[in-house]
């Protein structure tokens, strides 16, 4: 009775409401960005990913490419506007990775 009681207290809500930037805040999207170490920086990822126009699938490819970068090139003194940075290159390389798979794919398929 009490392990229930403790998972339904720190269980994560299915569903988030919307954020104000268009582009809710799905678990998974939440659970990439805590386990690269930048869910501070969420609200920010959403709001550059919306006045850019990109879409969940983008940013879930941007955040690992990020996670990536900070690996081999981490921030040495303002993390925030380093994550900007990248995060906002990152973006634009996930969708031309993302548009040539599926390209590659269509191109697989027609053969």
């Amino acid at each position: 009775m009490l392990l229930i009681k403790f998972r339904e207290m720190f269980r994560m809500p299915k569903t988030f409401p919307p954020s104000n930037y268009g582009i809710s805040a799905q678990p998974a999207l939440e659970k990439y960005f805590i386990q690269t170490g930048f869910y501070d920086l969420l609200p920010l990822a959403l709001q550059l990913a919306e006045e850019q126009g990109f879409n969940q699938d983008e940013i879930f490819e941007a955040i690992c490419k990020v996670n990536n970068k900070f690996g081999q090139y981490p921030p040495t003194k303002n993390r925030t506007a380093w994550f900007e940075t990248v995060f906002q290159e990152k973006l634009k390389e996930a969708r031309g990775d993302i548009l040539a798979f599926q390209a590659a794919r269509k191109f697989r398929q027609c053969n």
